[in-house]
């Protein structure tokens, strides 16, 4: 059941309950005076602010704190018919990537620098040593070489190191 739905009960069942409180009060009223008629003949004889007449007709706090209740339950269906929605911000994040002066390097380095920017700037030493065609001890020198030059940084990954590219 979805909070509109809900709402939409909740106003309902304060209405219906409204209108039994007032009907029920009215008899009530009605009853009293009855009463009041019968046990004076229809004729008052009560002049001033004690006159069981004018008693009958106030209303009675129990039927303020009834309203009070009532509309406190149609604020609620209210609120839930329309909630406020949230604000969701997404704030896109650029990866900018500084710009790699690959001079000075030579071209085993730059290979390794270009299929890093290729693979998002991370790959497996595995996988670059597979896709170079290159030993482990030559992998090992040049990753120094350009991790020296902070280039690049490795970062253990259980058996395997995985190669980063800095920013």
């Amino acid at each position: 059941m979805n909070n509109k739905t809900l709402g939409l009960i909740i106003i309902l069942l304060a209405i219906i309950l409204g209108v039994l409180i007032f009907t029920f009060r009215g008899y009530y009223v009605e009853s009293e005076l009855q009463r009041v008629i019968d046990s004076t003949g229809g004729v008052c004889e009560h002049t001033g602010d004690g006159c069981p007449h004018e008693e009958i007709n106030k209303i009675n706090p129990i039927v303020y704190l009834s309203v009070a209740i009532l509309v406190g339950l149609i604020l609620v269906g209210i609120y839930m018919m329309f909630p406020k929605k949230p604000k969701i911000i997404i704030k896109k994040v650029k990866q900018r990537r500084k710009k790699i002066n690959i001079k000075g390097l030579n071209n085993e380095e730059k290979e390794i620098i270009k299929l890093l920017q290729k693979e998002n700037g991370a790959i497996f030493q595995r996988t670059l040593m597979e896709k170079l065609e290159i030993g482990k001890v030559k992998t090992t020198r040049i990753l120094d070489k350009l991790e020296a030059k902070q280039l690049i940084e490795r970062k253990r990954r259980g058996m395997n190191n995985i190669i980063v590219l800095k920013n």
